[in-house]
């Protein structure tokens, strides 16, 4: 008999790039746990007819602001963590630039508490690499694995003293922990607002050039080599450091990096609008390296697709180019434009974007999810590919909703999202799941 918590997903296309599964049959779930394929439980069970979509893992976003604690103007947990939902993940990382950092255990357990209050999907604390994101002084790094901090990052800013990094990573390698490091190097880009090119001296508007990441990726590449740690350079955007970390995989540096949809997707010519939604760091970059990041993507360099979240308040983001702050939304998007953008056109298959934003960055962070394995838990995504949907920032779940995706034309989006289980989110026209007698095979 199936269980009273059983949840039968019937008749989609599974792929689940951990098991190398990719085929059509039907997903058991029972007690918050994948119980088996193919095989039909006898009795009265939950149904979700998955016909004509893919059912994945739960998806992965390593890379996400909530701004809560300090900015709750921008963002909180619950927002953010609902609309993760929306777009589909089950699973996010949040980035501690918050106020104050994340930086103590007892940061790391309002985070955990917020989030279970929230019940929306798994939310994971990524913990600073130094003391109030200072730079001068390493956080208590056992002390927030112990609370649960899955990996380290002083994002919005680098870690900038080359000693401090290297410490950094030789004391989270004897807890097999990677560090995140944002790669730019501040006198470069000081006062910039856009990638510097041709673009920039046309429009007058100061820049932030490609070396400037270029520099900061090659010295962490040279000391996770010197040290065998772990780094993971966040958001890469240039063609030189894609080049260096391909290089270095090679001779098999323990590095691995991620790209955004909007640096795969929108150039430096963007920026011809002069809207602050076109504003972040890394900048948008010229259409060589655009082309860059979906060639990193296409021959594995490029490990993990992400959104790099990073909510503002509208008032923010209205100011004047060069006031406004960098950074836009992305867990509602980010689907849509993998879909539209990469496999459409042929740069990736499903099972190849699949692995980018389940099993790779599940096993970067080292957490239990990202697999439909026998006895995993019951994260899923039902994804229909074939929707079509238009992008309307004033739906967004976001708090926030600097956006330059509005009114863009988008293929493919999440349908059902499962969490432990449990039905977390179905989109507007979505079956809704009955209570059927499910017969037996």
């Amino acid at each position: 008999m199936a269980s009273s918590s059983s949840l039968l997903i019937e008749g989609g296309r599974v792929i689940d790039p951990s098991q190398g599964i990719d085929r059509i049959t039907n997903v058991l779930i029972e007690n918050g746990r994948v119980a088996a394929f193919d095989a039909m439980a006898t009795g009265d069970v939950r149904t979700v007819d998955a016909q004509g979509k893919i059912v994945a893992p739960g998806l992965i976003d390593m890379h996400v602001h909530l701004r809560e604690p300090g900015r709750e103007e921008d963002e909180t947990i619950l927002t953010g963590a609902s609309a993760a939902i929306a777009g589909g993940f089950t699973s996010i990382a949040c980035i501690p630039n918050t106020e104050p950092p994340i930086d103590t255990q007892a940061t790391v357990e309002f985070i955990q508490h917020l989030a279970s209050r929230a019940d929306q999907c798994n939310v994971y604390v990524v913990a600073c690499v130094s003391k109030n994101r200072e730079g001068k002084e390493l956080a208590e790094i056992g002390q927030l694995v112990q609370a649960g901090a899955v990996a380290f990052s002083d994002d919005g800013a680098p870690v900038y003293d080359a000693e401090l990094m290297r410490r950094a990573l030789e004391y989270c390698q004897m807890f097999d922990k990677p560090i995140l490091n944002h790669a730019e190097v501040r006198e470069l880009t000081q006062g910039g607002v856009m990638h510097e090119g041709l673009v920039s001296m046309v429009l007058g508007l100061p820049g932030m050039p490609a070396s400037a990441e270029d520099v900061m990726t090659a010295r962490d590449i040279a000391l996770a080599d010197a040290t065998g740690g772990r780094v993971h350079m966040m958001h890469v955007s240039t063609s030189g450091s894609i080049d260096l970390i391909r290089r270095a995989k090679g001779r098999g540096v323990r590095v691995t990096t991620e790209v955004c949809p909007h640096h795969f997707t929108l150039s430096d010519e963007c920026l011809r609008s002069f809207d602050s939604n076109f504003k972040m760091s890394p900048p948008l970059r010229g259409q060589s390296h655009v082309e860059a990041c979906i060639a990193g993507l296409v021959d594995g360099t490029i490990d993990v697709i992400c959104t790099d979240h990073a909510p503002h308040a509208r008032e923010k983001k209205m100011r004047e180019l060069d006031q406004a702050p960098f950074g836009i939304v992305g867990l509602e998007t980010a689907l849509g434009l993998v879909v539209t953008q990469l496999i459409e056109p042929g740069h990736l298959d499903w099972p190849q974007a699949i692995a980018k934003m389940t099993i790779n960055p599940a096993r970067i962070l080292g957490i239990p999810k990202g697999t439909l394995a026998i006895g995993a838990d019951a994260d899923i995504t039902i994804i229909d590919p074939n929707v079509a949907w238009t992008v309307d920032p004033a739906k967004s779940r976001s708090k926030s909703t600097n956006t330059p995706f509005g009114g863009w034309k988008l293929r493919g989006r999440a349908d059902t999202v499962i969490v432990g289980g449990r039905i977390k989110y179905q989109a507007d026209g979505a079956d809704q799941p009955s209570r059927q007698p499910v017969r037996a095979r």
